[in-house]
């Protein structure tokens, strides 16, 4: 394995197409302003490393990134890419990950809009991100002791996990499918309309009309905080341990709940119970 270490690459496709490659502390930057520093490689590590220019890690296969930083000019930082693991990095540009496939995130700092389009198998632990449409149309997510902020995500995801994560968000997890999330904070609007399969677990929900149009929803031991006209035209299984300030017509199933403050049934197709009380 070649490796380079202190060194300053600016050039374009300054390593274009390496096989077997080391950077340690180098800084990918300069008045050439070149793109695609390591286009086309594979068997790559990266280590302390600075890039402030765009597209590095385009068509790459077997990518270790750690104690990187990746600036705002370091636009599109990993696209079509394979089998990546990326530690204690911040992804700071926009559209860092975009159809890759295999990726493990771990102590990251993430602030980049349309961060995580179309990936299959990411692998995200112990990271803070904040973004825009936040992973869309990803699939195969699996999320542990996450931070993120930002409007629009989880959009489209597929058959998906996430424990220990706080969501302070807005329109999320719509249409999304086949996704569970466990002991988890979610907050924000109009969370997860139009989804199915989807199942929160000992979670905490906040926020003006959640889960409306939803199919094979379910609640499992979760409090809702300031959450009104929730489950609108939903078919949803729910055990609800907070009082809800008002439900408004569920399609089919039961919502279990200790209070309601209104309950809003005006629609003739919605045949959803409700029953109060403390749930046994």
């Amino acid at each position: 394995m070649k490796h380079y270490k202190n060194q300053s690459f600016d050039e374009e496709r300054a390593l274009y197409g390496s096989d077997g490659v080391t950077v340690e502390g180098c800084r990918f930057e300069g008045p050439a302003d070149g793109e695609s520093a390591l286009k086309e490689s594979r068997n790559i590590v990266a280590k302390d490393c600075y890039f402030d220019l765009r597209y590095p890690f385009w068509h790459d296969t077997h990518v270790k990134i750690s104690g990187c930083e990746m600036t705002p000019l370091c636009r599109a930082a990993l696209w079509y890419s394979e089998d990546v693991e990326i530690v204690s990095t911040k992804m700071l540009g926009i559209k860092a990950v975009r159809e890759c496939k295999d990726i493990r995130i771990n102590s990251c700092e993430i602030v980049s809009p349309e961060f995580g389009w179309f990936n299959k198998g990411v692998t995200m632990e112990d990271s803070s991100a904040e973004s825009e449409y936040f992973m869309m149309r990803s699939e195969k997510l699996n999320f542990k002791n996450v931070k993120f902020k930002g409007k629009y995500s989880f959009q489209y995801i597929t058959d998906s996990v996430m424990e220990n994560c706080e969501f302070d968000t807005k329109d999320a997890f719509w249409h999304a499918k086949n996704v569970v999330v466990r002991n988890s904070l979610v907050k924000g609007e109009y969370l997860a309309w139009y989804c199915e399969n989807v199942t929160f677990e000992n979670c905490t929900i906040i926020g003006t009309q959640p889960l409306c149009y939803c199919k094979g929803l379910r609640l499992i031991n979760c409090k809702m905080l300031d959450t009104d006209l929730a489950f609108e035209k939903s078919e949803v299984e729910a055990e609800i341990t907070t009082e809800v300030i008002s439900i408004k017509n569920p399609k089919s199933g039961t919502i279990h709940v200790p209070h309601v403050q209104e309950i809003i049934m005006d629609d003739r197709d919605a045949k959803g119970q409700i029953i109060q009380g403390e749930v046994r």
